[in-house]
């Protein structure tokens, strides 16, 4: 009887393996304990002035206002911008701790944030139990990388702000 080289076998079991995992084995099972309905919902950030910003990325750029919190004496606040159907720029006024041109967070959208929460606990991270923000009425958590990098865990909620502009777009 002849002998397969050892070399050949591998191959083999390579090439079954390669078939085996393609066909039978779903694509997404590695990532199912991933948090993978994760997804970008909006950059938050730092300008000098948030009219003018306002208005370079509506005229410049496309993007349409979809909602913002005007402050009590009537200077500009943080302002949303609609970029498409499902993600927002969140222009906020500069601060001492915020300096203009700082990218401020992510805002990082789940389904379920309660269950993302959980997860990312699960996994290690330090999170923060969600909130409903009273502003946006959406649901939110916070949770910052080993760099310091915030991301903003959210959940639209129906009555949430980003919830009805994302209903608007036509």
């Amino acid at each position: 009887m002849k002998r397969i080289p050892s070399y050949a076998r591998a191959l083999g079991i390579f090439v079954a393996g390669t078939v085996f995992g393609t066909l039978v084995l779903r694509p997404s099972a590695a990532q199912e304990g991933k948090n993978t309905n994760l997804h970008l919902n909006h950059v938050g950030i730092a300008v000098k002035d948030v009219d003018a910003t306002v208005a370079y990325y509506t005229k410049v750029m496309g993007y349409r206002v979809a909602f913002k919190f005007p402050s009590p004496d009537g200077r500009p606040t943080t302002t949303y911008m609609q970029m498409n159907r499902d993600t927002f720029l969140e222009i906020a006024p500069a601060s001492d701790a915020l300096p203009a041109g700082t990218i401020t967070h992510m805002g990082i959208q789940s389904d379920d944030v309660k269950a993302a929460v959980a997860q990312i606990r699960m996994n290690g991270g330090d999170v923060q139990d969600a909130r409903l923000s009273g502003p946006t009425k959406a649901l939110l958590s916070n949770i910052s990388d080993p760099n310091g990098i915030r991301s903003e865990l959210i959940e639209l909620t129906p009555d949430s702000l980003h919830k009805q502009a994302v209903n608007r777009w036509k």
